[in-house]
């Protein structure tokens, strides 16, 4: 594939100067991904809209009349948006018959009309509940950047963040609740963006717990992060400039995010902090008691993802559609049983007031700078064969972004080298609840430091 694994810059410009055709682009992404050995990236291809998309960018750059940047690039979609005429199917197969979608998502409604193509439907974890991105109906994406066996791609966006990885298509759209973009982002290698809450419309988007949902984009870049991410609030241009690094704050939080972290993902993540001060960054490093007592909180009255994601599927779980789904999904969800509706009440208060209490530890203009993760992709085998060990790898895995979920924030994690194994090792910079424009200026700026 000649254009394979080129970012939506290098991609715009060829389209926009007539040097590639879309639908050239269109045919080219479909047959990669039809000749791709990894099954299980895609759950559904979307050929006949997408040609006829393409057709309709051909047009319009041909006519002098393109939308913009975006115009004939394609994306990605994880099996949680609405796509007219398709069943949503979560990653599940019980959702397989159920009634197509009338109408778009209306953020795929929104890149449509920036001119972007939908190629199709990305895999992901079953019902967006977990962090591996395991699934035994579809199949698990493998993780491009292993050499030594099939790795986690992580989750739940697993087929979002392999099909940029892979360089299949240069942007995918992923939901994150406790850390479902930028966990594949970091295992994978790639750019992830989970916008505040509430930036986006989630009309036609399947819910897993609606008081943590967000989206993003999984991208190659930060600066290709950004024009999706305007596309998507329907602004015809970006209104965003870089930020300079001199005078920048950044805090780096000693509670939680480094226990049990592995040696190679510390290293790497020091090794940026080094660089970005060397860049003119300030830096300095606080606990913060709050974080653990977020976990406290958990042991406590229970996860607030699990009480809002069994409210949801009670009915489901009680019926014959629980022997469909994943075993582990299902027994994950049970637990939500246990969440009375006092202890669900007082999570929601807790939350209210940690959060506000958490507002008022660094400024506004201050960044959170953490390692995305503890740990590179783990190995599937193992995973597969013990749910002790499933289930302390998903525990892991999610602990360190299910605190920007829970504290209402936005968060790039951005590839700033390797760990154990060669494997990527993501840099997450973190802000305040809609300090979105903030932090990509931040990140545009940072992200050729932090890579290296």
């Amino acid at each position: 594939m000649a254009h394979k694994g080129k970012n939506i810059a290098q991609l715009s410009v060829l389209l926009q100067s007539g040097h590639l055709d879309p639908r050239a682009l269109v045919e080219e992404t479909l047959d990669a991904v039809g000749r791709e050995d990894d099954h299980a990236i895609f759950i559904e291809l979307t050929a006949a809209r997408a040609m006829s998309e393409a057709e309709a960018a051909a047009k319009r750059i041909g006519d002098g009349r393109s939308c913009g940047v975006l115009d004939g690039i394609p994306v990605a979609w994880k099996d949680l948006f609405d796509l007219e005429g398709m069943a949503t199917t979560a990653g599940s197969t019980v959702l397989a018959n159920d009634k197509p979608a009338s109408r778009d998502a209306d953020v795929v409604t929104a890149l449509k009309q920036a001119g972007m193509i939908c190629i199709g439907r990305t895999n992901m974890s079953e019902f967006a509940f977990s962090g591996l991105g395991i699934n035994p109906h579809y199949g698990t994406p493998r993780n491009p950047a292993s050499t030594d066996g099939h790795r986690l791609p992580g989750g739940s966006s697993s087929g979002a963040g392999v099909a940029v990885a892979a360089g299949l298509v240069p942007v995918a759209i992923g939901t994150d609740t406790g850390g479902s973009v930028r966990i594949p982002a970091a295992f994978n290698g790639v750019v992830g963006y989970k916008a505040s809450r509430g930036r986006y419309s989630m009309r036609g988007v399947y819910p897993l717990a609606k008081s943590l949902d967000s989206l993003g984009p999984l991208t190659h870049t930060v600066k290709d992060a950004v024009w999706v991410d305007a596309a998507m609030r329907g602004k015809v241009a970006v209104d965003l400039a870089r930020a300079p690094l001199s005078g920048l704050s950044l805090v780096v939080p000693e509670t939680v995010f480094f226990d049990g972290i592995e040696d190679g993902v510390a290293a790497a993540f020091e090794q940026a902090v080094e660089r970005l001060v060397r860049a003119g960054a300030s830096v300095r490093r606080q606990a913060f008691p709050i974080f653990s007592e977020l976990f406290d909180l958990m042991r406590e009255k229970g996860a607030l993802v699990t009480a809002e994601a069994f409210a949801l599927h009670k009915t489901r779980l009680e019926g014959a559609d629980a022997a469909r789904m994943d075993p582990r999904v299902v027994a994950r969800t049970k637990l939500g049983a246990n969440i009375s509706m006092p202890d669900y009440i007082a999570i929601i208060e807790a939350r209210e007031r940690m959060t506000a209490a958490f507002s008022g530890m660094i400024g506004r203009q201050e960044l959170l700078m953490s390692p995305t993760l503890p740990h590179v992709a783990a190995k599937v085998a193992p995973l597969l064969e013990s749910d002790d060990a499933f289930f302390a790898m998903n525990a892991k895995t999610l602990r360190n972004t299910q605190i920007g979920n829970f504290f209402d924030l936005c968060g790039v994690s951005i590839p700033c080298g390797t760990g154990d194994a060669g494997m990527p090792v993501g840099l997450l910079l973190s802000g305040l609840h809609g300090t979105d424009d903030h932090v990509l200026s931040v990140a545009m700026t940072a992200e050729e430091i932090v890579r290296g």
